[in-house]
């Protein structure tokens, strides 16, 4: 039995300078590996920060994480950089499809510091990775010992070794005494369908513009000449300066355009208010409700099913697995 693993680059890997430790060199500094009755069969695929991933290249780790499976790997773990591990995630999560455990970690302290927390994410994530309890579940994030969904994970501090949270539901399981405990089992829902090109994904822009107080909106002129879609990061439950609601509304006449909570955590709601630049303004307008995706993850979506030449039923259709 053997676990495949991709290695992105990240502080999991950084020794100094622009030197990182490959997947080997990362694998013989974690203790208990060997007992896992699983061999890791490491693919070094990248070496930079989380930063510089992309879409395309999460989608050619999906592809070859597909081939090791289908080889005979119980499940696949990928190593990278935290900044952007919620969103990889969630691209992840929306094209595996696989019953196979898909794992994403990486460390808040690298190699060269005191405690780096590393070796024991690749550990916990190796076990779930392996764990039969683990399957159907779609991606998943393992971070200090604890298991999230990927739809749901957040990264909520920029150095806590605890920076992985999932405000709305909390872990779906852990990791206790080197056994995978599994809490909950959410239904895994219905992915993006096909594999979008990269040249598609290319020309699939999406903007992501966070409404703040006395917002002037200067920035949404002419967005839907350079663009093919929106997400817009309300306040609170989806709300905007009642300025802006005409001008989101003629933007969503163009091009999809989702409403999202800029809060981190809870849904936007539909009905409750009624004021202009209100939630219920909004979808009347014919806004998107993204309802509980933050807005990262619903630029995430939105990108990929523009890419996969989704029409507005089908994207209103998808976030509304969101609701």
């Amino acid at each position: 039995m053997s676990v495949a693993l991709f290695t992105l680059g990240g502080t999991i890997s950084v020794t100094g300078g622009s030197d990182r430790l490959t997947g080997a060199e990362l694998t013989a500094a974690v203790p208990g590996l060997a007992g896992l009755g699983s061999v890791l069969e490491v693919q070094d695929v990248e070496a930079v920060p989380s930063g510089n991933l992309t879409l395309a290249t999460m989608l050619d780790v999906v592809d070859a994480a597909s081939k090791a499976v289908g080889a005979g790997a119980s499940g696949v773990v990928v190593t990278q950089g935290t900044d952007t591990l919620e969103e990889t995630a969630f691209v992840v999560d929306q094209v595996w499809p696989h019953p196979h455990p898909f794992v994403l970690t990486g460390a808040m302290r690298n190699p060269t510091l005191a405690g780096p927390d590393g070796p024991a994410n690749l550990l916990a994530a190796a076990r779930v990775a392996c764990s039969p309890a683990a399957r159907d579940l779609g991606a998943l994030v393992v971070f200090n010992d604890q298991i999230h969904a990927a739809r749901w994970v957040r990264k909520t501090h920029s150095t806590s070794t605890a920076t992985f949270a999932s405000p709305n539901t909390g872990p779906i399981g852990q990791v206790v005494e080197d056994q995978v405990r599994i809490l909950t089992k959410p239904a895994r829902q219905d992915g993006v369908p096909g594999r979008p090109e990269a040249a598609d994904l290319d020309a699939a822009r999406v903007a992501l513009y966070t409404v703040t107080l006395d917002d002037d909106g200067l920035l949404l002129e002419g967005l839907a000449d350079t663009h093919q879609g929106l997400v817009v990061a309300g306040y609170g439950v989806g709300h905007v300066p009642s300025a802006l609601a005409p001008v989101l509304g003629a933007l969503a006449e163009r091009m999809p355009v989702v409403l999202t909570s800029r809060t981190g955590g809870g849904s936007v709601l539909r009905s409750t208010y009624k004021a202009a630049g209100s939630e219920s303004d909004l979808l009347g307008r014919g806004l998107i409700d993204g309802g509980f995706l933050d807005p990262y993850k619903a630029r995430v979506l939105l990108r990929l099913l523009l890419a996969t030449g989704e029409g507005l039923d089908e994207i209103t259709a998808a976030f509304a697995q969101h609701h």
